[in-house]
């Protein structure tokens, strides 16, 4: 009878022991705040930036000069009384128009990483996206610095609230090849 008395606390004992070591894990997080929206607060979090930028810069100017010279040379005297009395004149005027205009629009989103925390709270972000078709590749670079609050509830910013924003797009292939100037026109360029 003890001896089943000692088995029987022996297994009481280990039961105990395993309960205790192997915990049921819960599907329930304390940490998990189910009104509040997560907003990107730390490196390494994502947020898409939706670029939609329109540019229209108009430059004109006219130039207008005007210059007249009169220039006078006596007769030679002494040993240089052969020279005869000379003189010139010249005028030049100049008048130019100009104007440039352009227009660009930028439409697209990129998803970017938080690079930096700024010590006032806002956060420095970056991405990159290409995007290869038909032997050409498009890449859209952007990088600025943006207020938490401004992101929405789906980690998505508009692209017109990233401050100091540097927003690139490049091609590379052959549509970019092609307008390009050849090398002469280059240097013709150059030079005149």
């Amino acid at each position: 009878m003890k001896r089943r008395a000692c088995v029987l606390i022996l297994l009481l004992c280990a039961s105990v022991a395993t309960c205790v070591a192997t915990e049921a894990a819960s599907l329930w997080n304390d940490n998990t705040n189910w009104i509040a929206d997560r907003r990107p607060s730390q490196v390494g979090d994502i947020v898409t930036v939706f670029v939609d930028e329109k540019t229209k810069t108009k430059d004109e100017g006219t130039t207008e000069a005007s210059k007249t010279n009169d220039n006078n040379a006596g007769d030679g005297f002494g040993i240089f009384d052969f020279i005869r009395a000379f003189g010139f004149k010249s005028s030049s005027k100049m008048k130019g128009d100009g104007s440039t205009e352009r227009t660009h629009s930028a439409k697209g989103q990129i998803t970017c990483l938080v690079t930096d925390i700024l010590p006032n709270g806002n956060l420095v972000i970056e991405g990159t996206r290409d995007i290869a078709t038909h032997e050409e590749t498009l890449q859209l670079h952007v990088v600025g610095v943006i207020r938490p609050q401004d992101v929405d509830s789906y980690n998505k910013i508009r692209s017109d609230l990233v401050a100091n924003a540097e927003i690139d797009i490049k091609g590379r292939g052959t549509i970019s090849r092609l307008q390009k100037p050849g090398i002469l026109t280059q240097i013709l360029q150059a030079i005149f």
